[in-house]
C-alpha cells in the first residue's frame, strides 16, 4: 500500500495532463467541425479538401498500419520532451538551455517524420501510392512543406522541454508542486497550441490550398514556439536567482 501511495501522485498528474489536453483536443475539433474545416462526410461535400482524399485513400489495413506509424511518432514526440526534462532534473549539464531544447526538439521531431515514412513506405500499395500522386503537389513543394513542418514541429517540441525544465525549477524553488506546475502549464500552453492548430489545420484542408495564408499560419506558429520556449528560459532565469532556489546551473 505504501508502494501504490509513493507512485499515486506522478501517475495522478500524468492522468490529469492526459484529461486536460484531451478536452482542449475535443474544444478544437469542436471549432472545426463547427466552422466547416472538418468534412465527416466528404464525399456529399461540393468541394473535397486536400486532407480528405488523402485520408480516404488510407482504407482497411493500410488506415490501422498508418495507426501505428503515426502512434510511433507520437510516443517519440512526446518522450522527447520528457526525457530531456529528466536530463535537466538529473543536473545533466547540457539541459536547461534553450539552444539544446531546441537542437533536440528539431532532431526529435526530424526523427518521428522519418519513422513515420519508414512505415508508411510499406503500408501503401502502387495504385493506392499513384492515386495520392496525382493529388499532391510537386516534389518541391513537398520538401518545402517537409521543412517548414520540422522547423514548426521542432520548436514545438523545444519548447515543450524548457517548459518542463521551468515546471521543475519552480517547484524547486518552493513555487508550487511539480504536479500543479506541470497541469498549470499543459492547460495554458494547450489552449495556446490548440487555437494555432485549429488555424493552421483550417488553411492547410482546403481543395485549393492559398500558399501564403498557410504559410502565415505556420509563421505564427513558429514565433509562438519560440515565445514559449524563450519564456519558459526567462522563467527559469528569474525562479533560479530567487532565495529559495536550488536547481542545476542552466546557463
Amino acid at each position: 500500500m505504501d508502494s501504490l501511495k509513493a507512485t499515486a501522485k506522478p501517475f495522478l498528474t500524468l492522468f490529469g495532463m492526459a484529461l486536460i489536453i484531451a478536452v482542449i483536443g475535443r474544444i478544437g475539433l469542436g471549432i472545426m467541425a463547427a466552422t466547416g474545416t472538418l468534412a465527416f462526410d466528404y464525399i456529399s461535400a461540393s468541394g473535397v479538401a486536400i486532407l480528405d482524399v488523402i485520408c480516404s485513400i488510407l482504407t482497411g489495413s493500410a488506415f490501422v498500419a498508418f495507426l501505428f506509424a503515426a502512434g510511433l511518432a507520437l510516443c517519440l514526440s512526446t518522450a522527447g520532451p520528457v526525457l530531456y526534462g529528466a536530463l535537466f532534473a538529473q543536473g545533466n549539464r547540457g539541459a536547461g538551455k534553450a539552444s539544446t531544447a531546441f537542437l533536440w526538439g528539431w532532431a526529435t521531431a526530424l526523427v518521428a517524420i522519418v519513422c513515420l515514412a519508414i512505415v508508411a513506405s510499406g503500408i501503401l500499395s502502387a495504385v493506392q501510392v499513384g492515386s495520392m500522386s496525382s493529388k499532391l503537389p510537386g516534389t518541391g513543394v513537398l520538401i518545402v512543406a517537409l521543412v517548414v513542418f520540422a522547423a514548426f514541429l521542432g520548436t514545438l517540441l523545444g519548447a515543450a522541454s524548457m517548459v518542463v525544465c521551468a515546471c521543475i525549477c519552480r517547484s524547486r524553488a518552493g513555487k508550487g508542486t511539480l504536479a500543479r506546475n506541470l497541469l498549470l502549464a499543459t492547460a495554458l500552453c494547450g489552449l495556446a497550441v490548440m487555437v494555432l492548430t485549429v488555424g493552421t489545420f483550417g488553411a492547410l484542408n482546403q481543395v485549393s490550398i492559398n500558399a501564403p495564408v498557410l504559410l502565415a499560419w505556420f509563421g505564427c506558429d513558429v514565433v509562438v514556439n519560440l515565445a514559449m520556449l524563450f519564456g519558459a528560459r526567462a522563467l527559469m532565469g528569474r525562479t533560479a536567482n530567487s532565495p529559495k532556489a536550488a536547481v542545476p546551473s542552466a546557463a
